[in-house]
């Protein structure tokens, strides 16, 4: 359920500026956003995995968290990220 290192990486590489930057405010949403996407296929075949189903929503809401701090931030580098994850608010 966890993203690999090679899959964690080449999040970091694409929304960050190197791959040392895994703080930037988009690279933590993106890496939430791959997360919440596995999970979501766990589900699919494991129905009544609960404790697994708190996580997501606990990783749903700080998502959600970061995304209105950066609509307060700066509301371009919101709707850019937006629209590469092709998340919709």
């Amino acid at each position: 359920m966890n993203l690999s290192k090679e899959e964690k990486f080449e999040v970091i590489k694409k929304f960050g500026g190197n791959e040392k930057d895994s703080g930037k405010t988009e690279v933590q949403i993106a890496l939430l956003t791959a997360r919440i996407n596995k999970l979501t296929d766990h589900f699919n075949e494991h129905k009544k995995d609960h404790a697994s189903r708190r996580g997501l929503m606990m990783m749903v809401g700080k998502r959600r968290r970061l995304l209105d701090y950066l609509v307060k931030k700066d509301i371009e580098r919101y709707r850019t990220i937006i629209k590469q994850l092709d998340i919709r608010k």
